[in-house]
C-alpha cells in the first residue's frame, strides 16, 4: 500500500488510549516470532519477557539499519515512531525483523520529552509498563550506583586503608528522576557516628556509568570486570580507587544479573522489539545494550536499532563507541525529519510551525544536508523519512522532494503516527534495497590520544574551528595520560539542540568554538566522557511538568502522552 501524502485528520485517540485499545499477542508467541528459544524465555506477566542471554545464539548475521535524526526541537520529531512503523512495514513485506531500541527514563516521562515507546499506531506495548517501571531495570542500575557510593562511604568510615581523599570523590549517587535540587550536596553531617562530610552530587540515572556498562558488556563476566574497572576516586597520593579495589563488583553484579538480560516486549503490528539500557544521548552515550542488538543480529533478517537524537550525538557515539566495541557493521542509515522542526531551524516561531512558510523551510534544510553529510562520514548512505503532520502542505512537500533530488539523497514521506506500519511501505522498499559496498567505520582512531579525538568530532561532526579547554580539562587530560588512558574512545557531552555546544545556535553551525571544561574518566565503560558547554547530567522539570496530567483512572493509566 502506498502511504498517503497528506494527512486529513488527527487520530481520536491520545497514544496510551490507544495502547490500551490493542489486544496484545502472549509474549511467548512474539518469541517464536523472533526464533528464540523457549528455554530462553523467563516471562514477567503475559507481555513481557527477560530473554536468558546463556540460553541464546550468538552470531550475529542479520542486516543492522541505524535510526537517527535531525537536531531536535520543541516541535518533535518522531525518530522513535518512525522507526517502530518502520519495523512493522518491513516485516509486513515477509521479512524476519526484531526492533532494538533503548529504555525511557522515569524523568523525561514525568518532565517534558516524553517517552520512548512511539506514538498513535506506531508504538512499542505494553507502553505504559515500557514508560514506567518496566522490568526493573533502571531500579537495578540506580540500587547498585547508590551501593557501591554507600560503599565507599562506610570504607573511610572504617579506616580508610586504602588512603580515599574524601575530596577526589567522584562517584555520585543517583536517581531516575529530574531534580535539579540533587546536583550539588554534602553528605555524612551530624557527627562522626553520621560518616565524614563530603561534597558530592546526584547525577540522572542515565548518566550513571554503571548504565554504560551495562549496555557495553557482552557476558556477566565482561560485566563484573568492567564493573570492577570503574575508577571512583583518588587517594591522597593521587592515585586512582576503582570499585574493584573496594571488591565491590560481586556485589554489584548480583544486582545487574538480571538486569543485563534483554527485554522482550512487541509492536502494535506483532513485531518483537528488545528495549533495554537507555543512557542519554546529550550526556551519555546514547545507544541501546549491545547485547540486544547482537542478539537480535543473530536471529532476525533486519535489526532496526536507534541512536539518540541527531549524527553529532547517537549517532557518532554509535558508530565510534558502539559499534567500535561490538564490531557492527551499519548496512544502512535512516535519518528522520519533519518539515515543521526545518522550519523552526530556519527561524520561525513555534506557534507558526503550522502556517505554510517555504522561505524558513529553505533557511532551515541545512541542519538536515549537516547531518546526510556526517553520517556519510562513517561510510553509510542514509535516506530520509521524513515524517509528516497533517499541517504540511502539499507545496511544503513537493519542495521537499525537489530539494532531495538536487541535493542526492533518497526522501520517502511516512504517516506511521497515523497509519502504522502501512505509512512506511517505500520507505521499508527503500531500506530493503540499501547496499553497502564496504563496512561501515569510526571516524577517529583513538591511539592518537583524546585531544585529536575531541578535535576530529568538534571539526567534523560540529563544524566547529577550534576546541578550547577550560584549566580543569587540561589537568584532568594529563591525569589521564598519566594512567594511560589517553587512548580510549571519547563520550562527549554536548547540548542535543544544536552543533555547536550553544543550544541556541540553530540550523548548522560552522566556524565555533567547542569549550571543554572537565574530563571524566569512564574506564568501565571503557571511553572518557567530556562535559562540554553548560550540559548537566541531572537535568530539571520544565515549569509544568508531564507529571502533572497523569492520573489513574479505575485501574487505567491515563493522560500518559
Amino acid at each position: 500500500m502506498t502511504p498517503p501524502t497528506t494527512l486529513t485528520q488527527q487520530a481520536p485517540l491520545t497514544d496510551v488510549e490507544i495502547a490500551q485499545a490493542h489486544t496484545l499477542e502472549p509474549i511467548q508467541i512474539i518469541a517464536q516470532r523472533a526464533g528464540l528459544p523457549d528455554n530462553a524465555v523467563i516471562g514477567y506477566g503475559r507481555n513481557k519477557a527477560k530473554i536468558d542471554i546463556s540460553q541464546t545464539t550468538t552470531n550475529p548475521q542479520g542486516k543492522l539499519i541505524l535510526v537517527t535524526g535531525m537536531s531536535p526541537t520543541p516541535a518533535g520529531e518522531g525518530k522513535s515512531t518512525v522507526l517502530i512503523g518502520l519495523a512493522d512495514a518491513i516485516r509486513a513485506q515477509g521479512h524476519s525483523t526484531i526492533v532494538a531500541i533503548r529504555e525511557p527514563s522515569l524523568g523525561p516521562v514525568f518532565g517534558i520529552k516524553g517517552g520512548a515507546a512511539g506514538g498513535g499506531y506506531s508504538q512499542i506495548v505494553p507502553m505504559e509498563d515500557i514508560n514506567l517501571h518496566f522490568t526493573g531495570d533502571f531500579h537495578a542500575i540506580t540500587g547498585a550506583n547508590n551501593t557501591l557510593a554507600a560503599l565507599i562511604d562506610n570504607h573511610i568510615q572504617h579506616g580508610n586503608s586504602l588512603d580515599i581523599d574524601p575530596r577526589r570523590i567522584t562517584w555520585q549517587r543517583c536517581l531516575d528522576v529530574n531534580d535539579r535540587s540533587l546536583r550539588h550536596v554534602i553528605t555524612g553531617l551530624g557527627g562522626k557516628a553520621h560518616g565524614t562530610p563530603t561534597e558530592t552530587g546526584f547525577s540522572i540515572t542515565a548518566a550513571s556509568e554503571i548504565m554504560a556498562v551495562l549496555c557495553l558488556a557482552t557476558s556477566v563476566e565482561d560485566l563484573e570486570t568492567r564493573l570492577a574497572n570503574m575508577v571512583v576516586a583518588q587517594s591522597y597520593q593521587g592515585q586512582p580507587i576503582t570499585a574493584g579495589d573496594l571488591h565491590a563488583q560481586g556485589a554489584l553484579t548480583a544486582l545487574l544479573k538480571e538486569a543485563l538480560n534483554p527485554n522482550l516486549v512487541q509492536t502494535l503490528g506483532g513485531t518483537p522489539a528488545f528495549v533495554h539500557g537507555g543512557p542519554f544521548a546529550n550526556i551519555a552515550h546514547g545507544c541501546n545494550s549491545l547485547i540486544a542488538t547482537t542478539t537480535a543480529l543473530s536471529y532476525a533478517d533486519v535489526v532496526l536499532t536507534e541512536a539518540g537524537f541527531g549524527s553529532d550525538l547517537g549517532a557518532e557515539k554509535f558508530f565510534d563507541i558502539k559499534a567500535r566495541a561490538g564490531g557492527l557493521d551499519v548496512a544502512g542509515c535512516v535519518i528522520v525529519a519533519t518539515i515543521r522542526s526545518l522550519k523552526y531551524n530556519g527561524g520561525a516561531a513555534k506557534e507558526a510551525l503550522t502556517a505554510e512558510n517555504i522561505p524558513a523551510l529553505a533557511k532551515g534544510i541545512i541542519n538536515l544536508e549537516k547531518h546526510v553529510r556526517n553520517v556519510r562520514k562513517f561510510g553509510v548512505e542514509p535516506i530520509i523519512a521524513l515524517n509528516l503532520f497533517s499541517s504540511d502542505t502539499a507545496q511544503e512537500q513537493d519542495w521537499m522532494l525537489s530539494w532531495a533530488k538536487e541535493f542526492g539523497v533518497g526522501l520517502y514521506p511516512v504517516t506511521v503516527w497515523a497509519n502504522g506500519g502501512d505509512g512506511a511501505d517505500n520507505l521499508a522498499q527503500a531500506v530493503l534495497e540499501l547496499e553497502q559496498d564496504t563496512p561501515s567505520h569510526s571516524l577517529y582512531d583513538p591511539s592518537e590520544g583524546i585531544e585529536e579525538s575531541i578535535s576530529t568530532i568538534a571539526q567534523e561532526i560540529y563544524g566547529a574551528h577550534t576546541v578550547q579547554w577550560s584549566k580543569q580539562a587540561r589537568a584532568d587530560l594529563e591525569y589521564l595520560k598519566a594512567h594511560g588512558w589517553d587512548g580510549l574512545p571519547v563520550c562527549i557531552s554536548k547540548t542535543q539542540y544544536s552543533f555547536s555546544d550553544d543550544p541556541t545556535a540553530l540550523g548548522a553551525a560552522e566556524g565555533h568554538t567547542v569549550h571543554v571544561r572537565q574530563l571524566l574518566p569512564r574506564i568501565g565503560a571503557g571511553f572518557i566522557v567530556a562535559l562540554t558547554g553548560d550540559v548537566m547530567t541531572m537535568p530539571g522539570l520544565p515549569k509544568v511538568p508531564a507529571a502533572e496530567k497523569i492520573s489513574v483512572d479505575q485501574g487505567l493509566i491515563k493522560g500518559l502522552f
